[in-house]
């Protein structure tokens, strides 16, 4: 853990003395201190931009500490009728008349190019090319320090770290992830990136309520990652971010 980083977020340790602590904040070692950078991975039926505006309180209680960076899914999908399953499925409700030009990271249902997270299937589609653009986007606006994901998004995540950790993405150096209603692929040709635990640190995020990712599939991804912290919180399927949560965010944050 970097000593300025901790300084930073949570004050120095207790154990300094009053010189120690001068002596500290008025070293030259002590320069300024760029903010983590993460790359933000949206859910299905979501865009870059919605999700930025659902993560308006995520980005506010860490505004000090962190720059997020948002990235847009390249699969169009379908619009819906139903005002209900457009909530349950982005998150945190969609404004009047929903998310404009919503996107997918993949289909489960190749001929009707949709997502369900419970559906299970031989082969998905898209994936190849959701893989492409976190790539482009790596090379064009990274470097990042980490990565995070909501939903599909975060099932996403859990895929990119597989293929980091198997040297098959050399662009990819994200030093931890961040996994909001997280949940394993139910694609049978997805099995393969948990195949071995991964070791990058790990936050996983998710509600008690949620109705569209339940907790227990959000518990069976925690297997796949040897360094795992966890919040658990009472609400839905959103990016939970209220002062309770910040000293979680932080301790994990800190790390870094």
């Amino acid at each position: 853990m970097s000593l300025v980083r901790e300084a930073l977020f949570g004050g120095l340790p207790p154990h300094f003395s009053q010189a120690q602590k001068t002596t500290f904040w008025t070293s030259d070692r002590l320069k300024p201190m760029a903010p983590l950078r993460i790359l933000c991975l949206h859910g299905y039926r979501q865009t870059d931009s919605s999700f930025r505006e659902k993560t308006g309180s995520l980005r506010k209680l860490l505004k000090k500490h962190v720059e997020f960076v948002y990235v847009n899914a390249p699969h169009c999908v379908q619009q819906v009728c139903s005002d209900e399953v457009q909530e349950k499925e982005n998150g945190s409700g969609p404004g009047p008349g929903g998310d404009k030009d919503p996107r997918g990271w993949w289909f489960s249902d190749i001929e009707a190019r949709s997502f369900s997270a419970q559906q299970q299937c031989e082969e998905s589609l898209g994936l190849n090319q959701s893989v492409a653009v976190v790539r482009e986007a790596v090379k064009v606006q990274g470097p990042f320090d980490g990565i995070l994901g909501f939903s599909q998004g975060a099932a996403l995540v859990a895929m990119l770290c597989s293929l980091q950790e198997q040297n098959l993405e050399p662009d990819f150096r994200f030093r931890f992830a961040i996994l909001v209603a997280g949940f394993c692929s139910a694609c049978k040709e997805h099995q393969k990136f948990y195949s071995a635990p991964l070791q990058i640190p790990s936050l996983h995020v998710f509600g008690l309520e949620d109705r569209v990712i339940p907790d227990n599939m959000s518990r069976e991804l925690l297997p796949s990652f040897l360094d795992t912290q966890v919040l658990i919180h009472p609400g839905g399927h959103f990016v939970p971010a209220a002062s309770a949560h910040r000293q979680t965010y932080q301790d994990f944050l800190k790390r870094f």
